[in-house]
């Protein structure tokens, strides 16, 4: 009953009261991205949703324009401290998350929830293995059990499996359990770079 009516109720009910607060920060943050370089405020990609329908995710834009696109050695993003790549107002929404807010705008079209596994780029599905595939039983969210775990700092195998356990082990219980977690995370702004980015900084030192 969760899982397929309430917890989509909820998602669409709360975006809707949070649409007024992430309006404000759009507004906000808008004239910082664009007159940085002049850019668009918002980025918009391709994702892999719910049984692996394509869909366009919406974030504030945190990267220069056309910025080339890295991806770690399990095809997800590549998150750096010292990347430059990313602008200097990104690097402050990435901090915050804030950059996320535009997902928002996913949730209230149906395309993700405010809790499930990351959006996944097209690429997982070159070489999709079962455990991958477990993933997209269900909408991706804005975060997740494996962000609540680790935020960014864990990908390959790690990450599939803490997927895998969100979808078998789903209930009201554990997305408030996900909430106030990654909450405390982002307060505390832990593990905010992915492994790889962390290692390489690592070896260079």
């Amino acid at each position: 009953m969760y899982k397929r009516f309430v917890k989509r109720f909820l998602d669409l009910c709360l975006a809707i009261i949070a649409m007024p607060f992430c309006i404000v920060v759009w507004i906000a943050f808008a004239p910082f991205i664009y007159f940085e370089d002049k850019g668009t405020v918002f980025y918009t990609a391709q994702r892999i949703g719910k049984n692996q329908e394509v869909y366009k995710m919406y974030k504030l834009r945190s990267m220069k324009m056309n910025a080339t696109d890295i991806r770690n050695p399990d095809g997800s993003t590549y998150n750096s401290k010292d990347d430059p790549r990313v602008t200097r107002v990104g690097r402050c929404l990435r901090s915050t998350s804030l950059d996320e807010t535009g997902q928002i705008i996913n949730i209230i079209k149906g395309d993700m929830s405010w809790i499930g596994p990351r959006p996944a780029t097209p690429l997982i599905l070159d070489d999709l293995t079962d455990l991958q595939a477990v993933r997209f039983q269900v909408r991706p969210g804005i975060t997740g059990y494996t962000q609540m775990m680790y935020r960014n700092s864990a990908q390959g195998e790690k990450r599939y499996e803490s997927d895998k356990y969100y979808v078998e082990h789903l209930s009201f219980g554990l997305d408030v359990k996900i909430v106030l977690g990654t909450i405390a995370r982002v307060l505390r702004k832990t593990d905010i770079y992915t492994d790889s980015s962390i290692e390489e900084k690592r070896q260079a030192q």
